[in-house]
């Protein structure tokens, strides 16, 4: 039964990432218009310097535009990119380098750039709402420059990225589509920068590491082989849930529990958080999982232990958990948690509080940890483009690209984007996109490559316990099952709008980097 019940989860990562319904071709046609003209590439360099650890670095930042070709070798789309490098470097084969993207689909690199492991960040009142400007972007005493350098590349139809000549936002608003323009991108990049025997690595967040993981496979079957992935916010596996199924209770249960440990809402608070999240997740494995297996005709006195032992995981009430059928949504654990203080938590940060018209309400009224740091990132970005980079354009810039999360298409063939083989269930396209095994494909061909997946314990949006599954379900022979790493932080979605998150995330990262990069154990 549990072997039965826990196949459940391989179709719940659909619910914890953003996305629109099927593609409306309508829609699709509607956003296209006629060929445009080809633009430029366009760079403004400029020169700075960051000190980490007691040692001042010098390098460049480069922003600017690279087109790459489509298939009949014009140009279809112009992609924007900032990246750093440093200077004097006096063998390139020495020097990582990394190429970084949000996820979405269809938004804009800006929030890893601004709040990650760039040179700079934005300096937020996270988890309080940080309100309006001015805004600070300071050095960042936590960036990965002293190990790679970083190219932040935003996808085609945000930012400053379109589609040129007789593209159309139909070419890249796809899963394949996405992951054939940014391999494009990336030979484009090392060709230009001279950097095809540069240890590469991948860092995406969110649908970002949807695309990593098709496209590390990508890459590797047109010559590239990777030394490493970094997983942020992890979504895989895109398969609809079919109704009925219990997968999504069953998956966020250990983030209720984190959540609820957080906030002090668990009676007896066990002082270890992380034996308390073991037994958790063994919880939702099994007797959870049973339980819900059996329907309406689970007994009531079995009904009735299930929701005592919830209450004690999740901090709410047994006869709220009864009423909903020990069925509790993400949406309805928002608004029920704090409500006796008239609250709501936050979907990409549970850590996020925030106050509803109606405390009395169903759901929450919107999200507190995304209005409480977007307007910092967007403005701050705007400016530090503009006064600190140089850079000049006579577009708007897209944060989040316009219909393209709504009009994605997420069909997608293993190791289809550039030919390769994913092997097995890649004989058919697939309605939705399931890429761990695209990543498998790569760690199979390529043994040496690494992944690291960076957990938030408060996030809703792609909780851990389902990217453990993803993870654990790639069927990899036991020499190759160490190649995959983890992290957990006391944060959310976004992990680095905790200051000391990210600084034990960079802490993880520089050691994961220099084993993957000396391709070492």
């Amino acid at each position: 039964m549990k072997h039965l019940i826990i196949c459940l989860l391989l179709a719940v990562s659909c619910l914890f990432a953003q996305r629109g319904p099927a593609t409306d071709p309508a829609a699709v046609r509607a956003t296209e218009t006629a060929p445009t003209p080809i633009p430029p590439e366009t760079s403004s360099v400029t020169d700075h310097e960051l000190s980490l650890d007691g040692k001042t670095l010098h390098y460049s930042a480069t922003a600017g535009t690279l087109l790459i070709d489509g298939d009949d070798a014009k140009p279809y789309g112009t992609v924007f990119y900032v990246a750093y490098t440093l200077v004097a470097v006096s063998d390139l084969r020495t020097r990582p380098i990394t190429f970084l993207y949000n996820g979405g689909p269809g938004s804009a690199s800006l929030w890893l750039h601004m709040g990650s492991v760039g040179p700079v960040r934005v300096a937020t009142a996270s988890p309080e709402a940080t309100g309006s400007a001015p805004y600070k972007v300071a050095p960042n005493e936590y960036s990965l420059l002293d190990k790679t350098d970083m190219v932040f590349v935003d996808a085609v139809g945000t930012g400053f990225s379109k589609p040129v000549g007789t593209g159309a936002i139909r070419n890249f608003a796809g899963t394949d589509q996405d992951v054939q323009a940014f391999e494009k991108f990336i030979h484009r990049y090392v060709t230009v920068n001279h950097r095809w025997n540069s240890p590469k690595f991948l860092f995406g967040e969110s649908y970002g590491t949807t695309r990593s993981a098709a496209l590390a496979d990508a890459l590797d079957a047109s010559g590239m082989p990777l030394n490493g992935v970094v997983l942020m916010s992890t979504i895989l596996n895109y398969f609809t849930m079919a109704p009925g199924s219990d997968a999504e209770f069953i998956g966020n249960l250990p983030s209720y529990a984190a959540i609820a440990w957080h906030f002090g809402k668990i009676a007896h608070k066990p002082a270890d958080e992380k034996a308390f999240l073991n037994e958790v997740r063994a919880y939702a494995r099994g007797p959870y999982s049973e339980a819900l297996a059996q329907g309406h005709n689970l007994p009531q006195a079995q009904a009735d232990a299930v929701a005592a032992k919830l209450a004690g995981y999740t901090g709410l009430t047994a006869q709220y958990i009864k009423e909903a059928n020990l069925r509790v949504s993400p949406t309805r654990f928002r608004k029920e948690l704090m409500r006796d203080q008239r609250l709501i938590i936050g979907r990409y940060d549970a850590r996020f509080e925030g106050t509803d018209l109606d405390a009395a309400g169903e759901t929450p009224g919107y999200d507190p940890s995304s209005t409480g740091i977007t307007g910092a990132f967007v403005s701050a970005f705007h400016d530090y483009l503009d006064r600190e980079l140089k850079y000049t354009s006579k577009d708007a810039y897209l944060p989040s690209g316009l219909n393209i999360n709504q009009t994605w298409d997420h069909t997608h063939r293993l190791g289809s984007a550039s030919g390769g083989g994913g092997g097995g269930r890649g004989a058919q396209p697939m309605r939705d996109a399931y890429v761990a095994g695209d990543l498998a494909d790569a760690m199979r061909k390529n043994p040496r490559l690494k992944v690291f997946s960076a957990n938030g314990l408060f996030d809703l949006a792609t909780p851990f316990f389902i990217t453990e599954y993803d993870l654990a379900h790639m069927g990899l022979e036991p020499k190759l099952r160490g190649n995959i790493e983890f992290g957990y932080y006391p944060s959310g979605h976004m992990i680095y709008l905790n200051v000391e998150a990210l600084k034990q995330l960079k802490s993880d990262l520089a050691g994961f980097y220099t084993r993957a990069a000396a391709g070492v154990d």
